[in-house]
């Protein structure tokens, strides 16, 4: 059993120390956004921030994750309007998608500390592996969301994701 704070709540989770924290927040806390890729931290899947730093969560055990603060792409932001998100959207750096959530993840983790990351930088921060090659867009994507970090750029906003609910369906 271990209690850490995720997406800003406390959570309880009642595994063994040693789960890796990916399976302990697919499984127990139900959030399905971080993937599992490798297994072995090198392609970034996986990848949340924990306590302000981007880390593959598959290479992290529960025990070790006890008492930090966890975020999941679940918890970057409530309306999928963090700078990341729209830039991700505008600059079209999403191809199946499957790789995402690790680089929104690794994104936002540098630009909490460099809002004004050169090409370089962006290389040797985000080291996640994305089949469909999309690393071009990706570092307009991370450039442009520090603009919009810094009050440079406008934000997009995200269209309303449809549902049930949503009239004239």
């Amino acid at each position: 059993m271990a209690i850490l704070t995720v997406n800003n709540q406390p959570i309880e989770i009642k595994l063994e120390a040693d789960t890796p924290l990916l399976w302990a927040l697919r499984d127990a806390a139900n959030l399905t956004g971080t993937k599992y890729g490798c297994g072995t931290g090198e392609c970034g899947a996986c990848m949340v921030i924990i306590d302000g730093q981007a880390m593959p969560s598959c290479t992290l055990s529960l025990g070790e994750a006890e008492g930090r603060t966890v975020t999941t792409i679940e918890g970057l932001s409530a309306d999928r309007n963090h700078p990341v998100q729209q830039a991700f959207v505008a600059e079209q750096a999403i191809q199946c998608g499957f790789c995402t959530p690790g680089l929104v993840m690794a994104a936002a983790a540098l630009l909490t500390h460099n809002t004004d990351p050169t090409e370089a930088d962006i290389k040797a921060a985000i080291t996640n592996i994305c089949r469909c090659g999309v690393y071009p867009r990706l570092v307009r994507a991370i450039q442009r969301a520090g603009r919009i970090a810094r009050g440079l750029e406008p934000g997009v906003p995200l269209p309303v994701p449809l549902t049930a609910t949503t009239p004239g369906l």
